[in-house]
């Protein structure tokens, strides 16, 4: 009869299992490090997209758009804006501008500079015009284009490209608009980047909705 203690210990391949099998995984932390990639800078891009039909004429969303100085007064996330130097258009120029905006969400803060090219009732291109310790890129794009649509009160996303028309095939300033927002940006360092993804992804549904909200305070209820 074998000893008690016998019966107890384990076989040899099953205690080779026991003693291999970890109890818990550590998170791979390595791609946080500011070392982790070259010169600990270079996050990759985020890009959100938002596209909605508003009851504006194309000029009234645009007169929106580049009133930089009042969007503390409506955007969310923006502490401060001021436009520093304007360059009116000519025949072959857009017209241009630089601003210098502050900005903050969660416990991040940051000023910057940027390069607005306005194409009158047609788009607004904001580009950072250098990096930043927040941001390493950061570009936003509004475009308007009229909407065939022919009751987009409802504010309904467009369903496909067939309910967009040009501006000769809808009476060229009329409403209602097709408004486009293109946001790309990239953090300088990659902890932001990974505490900021979820928070950002709603950002440009956000902004879509802020100015929609002051175009009905300055214009009404538009086009019906």
């Amino acid at each position: 009869m074998l000893p008690l203690a016998h019966h107890l210990l384990p076989r040899p391949s099953s205690l080779g299992r026991i003693t291999q099998r970890p109890l818990f995984t550590l998170p791979d932390l390595s791609k946080f490090s500011p070392f982790s990639q070259p010169n600990g800078s270079d996050s990759a891009q985020q890009t959100y997209n938002e596209r909605k039909i508003l009851p504006y004429q194309p000029s009234q969303l645009y007169n929106v758009v580049t009133d930089v100085d009042s969007y503390p007064e409506f955007l969310p996330f923006c502490a401060s804006a001021r436009v520093l130097s304007r360059v009116p258009a000519s025949a072959d120029k857009p017209l241009t501008m630089q601003a210098e905006m502050s900005v903050g969400f969660l416990s991040l803060k940051e000023s910057y500079i940027s390069d607005v090219i306005c194409r009158p009732n047609q788009s607004v291109e904001v580009t950072a015009a250098s990096s930043t310790p927040l941001f390493r890129t950061l570009k936003t794009v509004w475009q308007f284009q009229p909407a065939n649509s022919p009751h987009p009160s409802s504010g309904f996303p467009l369903s496909g490209p067939s309910s967009v028309g040009t501006s000769q095939e809808t009476g060229g300033d009329n409403g209602p608009t097709l408004v486009t927002l293109d946001l790309a940006f990239s953090f300088a360092n990659p902890v932001h980047a990974a505490v900021s993804s979820a928070f950002f992804g709603q950002v440009s549904r956000v902004m879509v909705k802020a100015f929609e909200e002051r175009c009905l305070a300055i214009y009404g209820s538009g086009e019906k």
